[in-house]
């Protein structure tokens, strides 16, 4: 099983935990984190986690975050296919990071491609190449 978590994702522990789809959220990550640790799931990294995480203004996330590249299998350079991917992605409606994201994860072969992010969710009915969900959704279909 390969994974691919875009960057809200992996700050989702750091965000606001009053909030109850938060904390489950980040409480879901968490565990998918110990199963990456174990070895049961894979991590595919990014040079967009790269680029995306160096720009966060707080150091201890940065440094946190980065620490899960070590866990990953594979760590994804730019490249004409991604490029291609990321071209249609964003031509349906994908931002343009977050359509880099998908086609490093699609390129990468990745089962899931998760993330915490509302927009993504709505749009991923559009992507049938991937499947794109939320820490919790991952969690109810594999982990249980």
């Amino acid at each position: 099983m390969k994974i691919y978590m875009d960057n809200c994702c992996f700050n989702r522990p750091f965000d606001d935990q009053s909030q109850i789809r938060i904390r489950i959220e980040s409480e879901a990550k968490l565990r998918i984190q110990e199963e990456i640790r174990s070895g049961k799931i894979q991590l595919i990294w990014s040079y967009l986690l790269d680029y995306e995480n160096n720009k966060n203004p707080y150091i201890e996330r940065k440094v946190r975050i980065n620490g899960w590249k070590k866990y990953s299998i594979q760590d994804v350079e730019e490249n004409i296919e991604i490029i291609k991917i990321a071209n249609t992605l964003h031509q349906i409606g994908i931002g343009k990071i977050d359509s880099l994201h998908i086609a490093c994860a699609s390129f990468s072969k990745c089962d899931y491609f998760l993330t915490t992010d509302d927009k993504i969710l709505r749009q991923a009915i559009n992507v049938n190449f991937i499947r794109i969900d939320d820490p919790i959704g991952f969690i109810k279909e594999f982990l249980t």
